[in-house]
């Protein structure tokens, strides 16, 4: 299931937040392990693990995309600058779509993609300190070495 929704959404582009004119592809990250969290600035659980991501950000062992859900682009841009901005970037899917194809049920999830672009692990809901330590960064620390 999970290689099989990264493979639709790895054709996918997606506009950037902060520059609309701009877009990401998935593709780019070939050859790298990464984060990404989908997140919306109406999420409360958003708010609660945003800390969490911030630290994760901070110590910089793989890169953190966000995918801002179902919001509002100068809601997103406000709610970015008055908690900090932990992304690498931001995308945007303003109508879900994009979330139909990683199999977004709602906001916050985080996943773990590999070098090949395979979704290795999938967290419905916050992401909390104890969930990093226990599975996120030794699976980012596996997912390297491979």
């Amino acid at each position: 299931m999970a290689g099989t929704a990264l493979a639709l959404a790895a054709r996918l582009l997606c506009a950037l937040l902060h520059e609309p004119g701009k877009s990401f592809s998935p593709r780019e990250m070939q050859g790298k392990v990464w984060v990404l969290n989908v997140w919306a600035s109406w999420c409360a659980a958003c708010r609660e693990e945003h800390p969490v991501l911030a630290d994760f950000a901070r110590s910089g062992l793989t890169p953190l995309y966000g995918l801002n859900y179902k919001d509002q682009r100068n809601d997103a841009i406000a709610w970015l600058r008055r908690f900090g901005d932990p992304y690498a970037a931001s995308l945007v899917d303003a109508d879900g779509r994009i979330g139909i194809d990683y199999g977004v049920y709602g906001v916050p999830e985080t996943y773990v993609i590999d070098k090949q672009g395979v979704i290795r692990y999938k967290r419905i809901g916050p992401v909390t300190p104890a969930i990093l330590k226990e599975k996120i960064v030794p699976l980012i620390a596996e997912l390297n070495r491979g």
